[in-house]
């Protein structure tokens, strides 16, 4: 299977590169914190070298023994797997759930920097975050100039003109979701071209397309709202990078386009999965367009400085987002999470790992519905906007899967085909 793949393969070539990123800081390190800083690093690289051994030799997953606050969590979460009445007993990296023991690995890294001050708070992914937003950067102008020029004459769009507007960004930033660092295990996978020109090509391989659901959806809550009642929408984001600059100009043609009020961005509290948002990677990310030399670039930056500052974007973070769990089980382990969810009039989840949250990572018959897959998780309407890099997918036609896997083998883990899958919830 393509977990298979991944537990053998892509994992250990990923802490190979946290070991050598490591490495390569050393002097840093030392410049910065002296002698401390060195032995960090060793301890973090023992640590993390221990971490590879244990992967690749099928060693039995150990409870975590930090002090970090989602350490009870995630104990709880292993004596779970242990008890499971068709598990084998003690779970193992080759013999668990993917999607557990990848989540595992991502926390385990981050333990071994935590556990580890004064380099605690080193990101050992932010080299590859930022080489991809700068290797990005003729499609994030093409975007940007794009975005740019829309404005300039957005209040003279028709109805139809400004549908036609979603459905192009909102396909922009179901497509920026290739470009995920752990799907390459950390090789370029910059967005080098216009993200607009191809849009038209693409739209065979969208699978599942609910665009016209979620436009009757906003349309519908803009002409409901009332003075008390705000438009909210919630994107819940995926990669640093071009991506998350394709889900920023989305969330800005929202507000300009008055068909949102506010949004609330949901990023990651701990570096995760390589290319995972971070607050700091949000920032830095709306810090650089500001600065950036190029008009519009530095015009989009500034102009998301001020919807942070007067409120109408907010970045939360909750742990819940890197622990091990289905979102199926989000309104018991993290029941303040579920009710803030529940006061958005639209729910954005970006690419596959959430996706994979969302159905439970089951191998289900592509043709159970999404719905059903969501496994009662309905806090607000939602849609997940995804691009397939794992054998998980639900909500196709009778046939659609089976038509798809005849000419293309590997549509499931390539990233070619994507969705924007669509559940109005209860």
């Amino acid at each position: 299977s393509f977990a298979y793949f991944t537990i053998k393969d892509r994992l250990p070539q990923i802490l190979t590169r946290v070991i050598d990123t490591l490495h390569r800081h050393k002097n840093e390190f030392f410049e910065e914190h002296g002698e401390k800083g060195v032995e960090a690093e060793k301890r973090a690289i023992s640590f993390l070298s221990k971490l590879r051994n244990e992967l690749q030799t099928d060693k039995p997953v150990t409870p975590l023994e930090d002090e970090l606050p989602d350490a009870a969590l995630w104990n709880q979460y292993l004596d779970y797997q242990r008890n499971l009445p068709n598990g084998g007993g003690e779970p193992s990296w080759f013999q668990s759930p993917w999607l557990y023991v990848e989540c595992y690995m991502y926390r385990r890294i981050h333990a071994a920097l935590a556990q580890n001050p004064p380099i605690d708070n080193f990101d050992v992914f932010k080299e590859g975050k930022a080489q991809n937003f700068f290797e990005s950067q003729e499609a994030i102008i093409a975007l940007c100039t794009y975005f740019q020029e829309l404005l300039k004459n957005i209040k003279d769009l028709d109805e139809k003109q400004l549908q036609e507007e979603l459905f192009k960004l909102m396909q922009v930033s179901l497509w920026g979701n290739k470009c995920d660092l752990s799907f390459s295990a950390g090789q370029d996978s910059s967005q080098k071209s216009s993200p607009l020109q191809s849009l038209e090509n693409m739209v065979p391989y969208i699978l599942v397309n609910d665009l016209e659901k979620v436009w009757s959806l906003l349309v519908n809550a803009k002409k409901n709202r009332t003075e008390r009642s705000n438009v909210r929408v919630d994107i819940i984001l995926d990669n640093a990078g071009f991506e998350l600059v394709s889900d920023l100009v989305l969330a800005d043609f929202l507000l300009s386009s008055k068909l949102a009020d506010q949004v609330y961005f949901h990023g990651k509290s701990i570096p995760w999965y390589v290319s995972d948002t971070t607050k700091h990677d949000f920032n830095w990310t709306i810090k650089q367009l500001g600065s950036a030399n190029h008009m519009w670039m530095s015009r989009c930056g500034i102009n998301w400085e001020g919807n942070l500052k007067k409120g109408a974007w907010v970045f939360c973070d909750h742990m819940f987002w890197t622990l091990p769990h289905d979102f199926s089980s989000m309104s018991e382990v993290a029941p303040d999470l579920y009710a803030e969810l529940q006061k958005s009039n639209l729910l954005l989840f970006k690419g596959d790992l959430n996706y994979r949250k969302l159905t439970g990572d089951r191998k289900w018959e592509h043709s159970v519905p999404f719905h059903q897959a969501l496994n009662k998780f309905h806090p607000a309407p939602l849609c997940s906007l995804r691009t397939l890099k794992s054998d998980t997918q639900v909500g196709l036609k009778p046939g659609q899967g089976e038509q798809v896997q005849a000419s293309e083998p590997e549509w499931m883990v390539s990233g070619k085909y994507g969705v924007v899958q669509f559940d109005a919830g209860l």
